[in-house]
């Protein structure tokens, strides 16, 4: 589960549906990727961290590192 990644979005006040429509990718991917049922894409995961501001390649970090 990146629990990370819904902190970041809930400090911003954004929905998975607001992210996923800025993003240009479907609200179910937003949904399994906080789930940690998915990993993004490059592409995917460069649209999410521009929409939510912060580095892509955290997506691609170990998981039991601390968000920087």
């Amino acid at each position: 589960m990146r629990t990370w990644l819904k902190e970041i979005r809930a400090k911003k006040g954004l929905t998975q549906q607001e992210v996923a429509n800025a993003a240009n990718v479907d609200v179910t991917m937003i949904c399994k990727i906080e789930l940690g049922e998915r990993r993004p894409s490059v592409e995917v995961a460069k649209k999410i961290a521009s929409v939510m501001g912060f580095n892509w390649t955290r997506f691609f970090e170990d998981e039991d590192e601390p968000t920087k």
